[in-house]
């Protein structure tokens, strides 16, 4: 078996994110994580919060190692993690999200951790789009990441940051988290909280108000 994956960033700010979730999370039974990464966001946040089910999900090249924190840690409440891209086929996956299309999965909350800055833009647009077909009714939605604000950067560090996206793929960047949410509210969410984390990151909330 190949050694397990880890990011060291994850392990910095997964106490920070806990603190957010949960305040916003304690109601909350299912959640969907897109994006799962390495899966050490996932064991650490469902081992804290033991009354919800967190579901992880993530592209078919990162499911290896994130199957392996799930089977080391051996949780309760966390299920097997899905395949799960963005451009697949919205109209959702009866085999549980198997073939790359979404997941036929109806929760109470979404939660993905610096994804928007990898995805394009246009994967950004896809997954707002698509998330009436995930959230309940008052379901919650939240994103961790560093974010612009009024198109400008809000640390040089950030900037940085972006410049190296940027090289790597022409597609990737840091988001005006004011464009993200338009998107939001396009797919009948409503911005609850905008919290300023460390290392000039942001955890952001909306909840769900109407059924689109």
């Amino acid at each position: 078996m190949n050694e397990k994956p880890f990011s060291a960033a994850s392990e910095r700010n997964r106490e920070p994110i806990l603190a957010v979730l949960r305040e916003h999370f304690a109601g909350v039974r299912s959640v969907l994580e897109v994006g799962s990464g390495t899966g050490q966001h996932a064991v650490h946040f469902a081992a804290a919060l033991p009354h919800l089910v967190w579901q992880c999900s993530d592209r078919a090249e990162n499911l290896a190692g994130l199957r392996q924190w799930l089977s080391e840690a051996a949780l309760p409440n966390t299920p097997a993690a899905l395949e799960f891209d963005v451009n697949g086929d919205v109209n959702g996956d009866v085999n549980g999200g198997m073939n790359g299309a979404w997941p036929a999965l109806e929760v109470d909350a979404v939660f993905s951790a610096n994804t928007l800055h990898i995805m394009g833009w246009s994967e950004v647009q896809r997954l707002f789009a698509g998330l009436p077909h995930l959230l309940k009714a008052h379901g919650l939605l939240t994103i961790y990441g560093p974010f612009n604000r009024d198109g400008r950067f809000t640390s040089e560090s950030n900037a940085r940051f972006d410049a190296d996206l940027r090289r790597a793929d022409p597609k990737r960047g840091i988001r005006d988290i004011e464009a993200v949410d338009q998107l939001a509210q396009a797919a009948g969410l409503t911005l609850i909280e905008d919290r300023e984390m460390p290392a000039n990151n942001r955890c952001v909330t909306w909840q769900r108000q109407t059924r689109v």
